[in-house]
């Protein structure tokens, strides 16, 4: 019941997101800490705006500090970045997010963040799994005291996790050149752990959906893609902004809608803040995509001469380049990137206020910066359709896929790369499928030079079983 997918352990709440299962977690962290990291053992615990979120976090902090662990815990909620922002400046051994990111709001989850401020290593993951099956073989009895008796300790210690994190900010982005474009800005942070913080930023901005809402409202899952922000869409059109900007659940992603009310996928997004850090930050470095992503990055990293690193689907793969080498951006499908501006951490929040920066320097909107990436590139268009499956019907639809078919439709099938589900490469675009590592859906992602080509690739990958 207790699986570490993609981006940490998650799980429905009351069903496999319980107390107890998060004490195992918990426990099994402080135990992975003691072994791994020397001197005065500290970590970072911060929490979203899900349902109990704060009780989980509390929980997971006070087992922490029953265990002889200094717990810094946010005083409220926070985002992911921040989090990670934290656990980097404090110099904690790790960073505890109590959040599901993007998923449905019946879910919950637990993420763990590395000293170096992003996501942790896979080794790393794979060693505090190590300890929790030895902790769930034998369950001890938990004996850990209330909060006030950890806090007046200074065991926990509770902490604003805003403040510093806005001032790193306000010195890394020009504001200014933004304020001074005097765009006309709507923010959708979907009830999530970002709400306000644009505000803090660019007091001028508006926001949708900016008040704490546990169920998420209307919002299915706080997801920043296509079919959850047109309610956004339809503001942008009928009241004359110039962007909108969404970031998920817990702020690490983001997404674009353009002055028309045009969504624009994470794949331009990352092509343009790839460029402007290349091109006019004059920022270098190594570049990282998972399978994913656009085709158009593997295009300007050969005619740049870019080293290219191309990983599974999860930003922790990424994170951990980002620990290693010098990267000038690395990212995936989902809205995710880090760039050489901060922390090996994805950012909503900081990309979206990068973004506006680009437009901003450049004096173009966003539907002028994706039309120079179709005069540069060549057009190219991208959907992802998720399905909810039961494990037969995946099964069956892996088992089709590793027979490798020799055609998509009437489309044959050139290539078949392996390295994160099954991709598919036709001329002029390519099929991804893949089970999700972290809700119970198969993945269908395509690129392809027409919007009509995407759509028969998607419909031909879904007959595949």
């Amino acid at each position: 019941m207790i699986v570490f997918g993609t981006d940490g352990w998650r799980g429905l709440i009351a069903r496999d997101f319980t107390f107890e299962n998060l004490q195992f977690v918990a426990l099994a962290t402080a135990r992975f800490v003691k072994k791994n990291f020397d001197g005065n053992l500290a970590v970072v615990v911060g929490y979203d705006t899900r349902f109990f979120s704060k009780e989980f976090a509390e929980e997971t902090a006070k087992i922490l500090a029953w265990q002889d662990i200094v717990v810094h815990l946010t005083d409220k909620f926070a985002s992911t970045p921040q989090v990670s922002f934290h656990t980097k400046q404090k110099g904690a051994c790790l960073g505890i997010v109590i959040t599901a990111s993007h998923n449905p709001p019946e879910y919950n989850g637990y993420k763990v963040k590395a000293s170096f401020g992003g996501p942790a290593t896979p080794e790393q993951i794979e060693k505090l799994e190590a300890e929790l099956k030895k902790v769930v073989s034998r369950p001890p009895k938990f004996k850990f005291k209330d909060m006030d008796s950890y806090i007046e300790t200074r065991k926990i210690r509770l902490f604003n996790a805003k403040e510093s994190y806005l001032r790193y900010i306000r010195k890394k982005i020009n504001l200014d050149a933004i304020k001074k474009a005097g765009f006309k800005i709507l923010y959708e942070p979907m009830y999530g752990a970002g709400l306000n913080l644009m505000k803090e930023l660019l007091p001028d901005s508006d926001e949708i959906h900016g008040e704490l809402n546990p169920s998420f409202g209307e919002i299915d899952h706080p997801e920043p893609i296509q079919e959850n922000i047109l309610d956004m869409m339809d503001m942008i059109t009928a009241e004359g902004y110039d962007v909108g900007l969404a970031t998920d659940g817990d702020a690490d992603r983001m997404g674009a809608v353009d002055h028309e009310g045009n969504f624009v996928d994470s794949h331009r997004i990352f092509m343009i803040l790839m460029k402007y850090l290349y091109e006019k930050k004059k920022k270098r470095g190594s570049v990282v995509k998972t399978v994913s992503l656009t085709s158009m990055v593997d295009m300007y990293c050969e005619q740049q001469g870019l080293k290219l690193h191309e990983t599974p689907v999860g930003f922790k793969h990424t994170a951990k380049l980002m620990s290693e080498e010098k990267v000038l951006i690395g990212g995936e499908e989902s809205g995710g990137l880090g760039t050489a501006m901060h922390i090996p951490e994805r950012d909503g929040v900081f990309n979206s206020l990068l973004l506006l920066e680009v437009m901003a320097v450049e004096g173009k909107s966003l539907k002028d910066l994706c039309e120079d990436l179709d005069h540069e590139f060549g057009r190219h268009r991208y959907m992802r359709r998720d399905f909810k499956v039961t494990p037969q019907v995946k099964k069956s639809i892996l088992a089709a896929c590793k027979k490798k078919p020799t055609a998509l439709g009437r489309f044959p099938i050139e290539r078949t790369q392996t390295t994160d589900g099954y991709r598919f490469f036709v001329k002029g675009g390519w099929l991804l499928i893949r089970a999700s590592g972290t809700e119970r859906l198969i993945r269908f992602y395509s690129e392809a030079k027409s919007m009509s080509m995407v759509n028969e690739l998607l419909d031909e990958g879904t007959k595949l079983k």
